[in-house]
C-alpha cells in the first residue's frame, strides 16, 4: 500500500509548481486565490460525505449550519432559490 502523503505537503508542493509555473512573474492574491479553490472542493466533500444533510456537513467542517450554507451559496453549491445541492 502507497504511503499516504500529508495534506500540507499536497499544498506545498502544489503552490510550489504554480510558482515555479509562473516563470518569474509575480503572483497576485494568491490567499484568494488558494482559499477560493480549497474551500469549494472541501465544501463538495463534506456535503457527499455528509449524503446531502447541511447539518452533518456542518458539523464535521467544525462551522454553523448558517456559515455552511453562505458558503455553499458563495460557491453557487446550492440554488438560492430552492436551497438544494445541486
Amino acid at each position: 500500500m502507497k504511503p499516504i502523503t500529508p495534506l500540507d505537503e499536497c499544498v506545498r508542493q502544489n503552490l510550489e509548481r504554480y510558482l515555479a509555473d509562473l516563470g518569474g512573474m509575480q503572483p497576485h492574491n494568491m490567499w484568494q486565490m488558494v482559499m477560493h479553490h480549497v474551500e469549494k472542493p472541501l465544501l463538495e466533500v463534506a456535503m457527499q460525505h455528509a449524503k446531502g444533510n447541511q447539518s452533518r456537513a456542518a458539523l464535521t467542517l467544525g462551522i454553523t449550519r448558517n456559515t455552511l450554507r453562505k458558503k455553499l451559496l458563495d460557491h453557487q453549491l446550492i440554488d438560492p432559490s430552492l436551497h438544494r445541492i445541486k
